[in-house]
């Protein structure tokens, strides 16, 4: 009896471990035109939001660009290290089709304007809605970014600061 309990909680575990890569299987897997990621959807970028001065903001916009949407906080340590490495990212690549988007979370746009001086912080920020974190949450942790190829397609998310290094292998094929 003691085998066959532990075959079964084996073949579960094995069952679980593999779910995941399963459900990802499928014509979701392949690459879409202009991208070169395995694509896991298409981002939803119907969305005009605020930025700091109040005025409006279309995503869809960004359609044709690699576009780094990155969701963070003035108060988040982790956030404010990537800060440096995202506006050298951005002042480099943004004329080759590179945009940042960051999406202040849990803040005021008064003070985000005060904050983004003092960074020098030359990419577009915008203000969160709840509308937002439905079409690319749940936001558990900060930051959370969210790479979108030209073609619309989300290839990567990534939980945590953003190295240079890293944030340069996720966007190299796409740009």
């Amino acid at each position: 009896m003691k085998k066959w309990m532990l075959g079964g909680a084996a073949a579960l575990a094995l069952g679980l471990f593999t779910l995941p890569t399963v459900l990802r299987s499928g014509s979701d897997d392949a690459p879409r035109e202009g991208a070169t990621c395995k694509a896991e959807g298409q981002a939803n970028l119907d969305f005009t939001l605020k930025d700091m001065h109040g005025a409006d903001f279309k995503l869809a916009d960004q359609k044709g660009k690699v576009v780094l949407l990155n969701f963070w906080a003035t108060w988040c340590a982790p956030c404010l290290a990537e800060i440096p490495e995202f506006v050298a990212a951005y002042e480099e690549k943004k004329d080759k089709g590179f945009v940042i988007v960051g999406v202040l979370t849990e803040d005021s746009a008064d003070n985000l304007k005060a904050f983004a001086a003092d960074k020098k912080m030359t990419y577009p920020l915008v203000m969160m809605t709840p509308q937002l974190e439905d079409a690319y949450g749940p936001i558990f942790g900060l930051p959370t970014s969210v790479i979108i190829a030209r073609d619309g397609s989300v290839c990567k998310r990534h939980f945590g600061p953003m190295s240079a290094e890293q944030l340069e292998r996720e966007i190299k094929s796409l740009l």
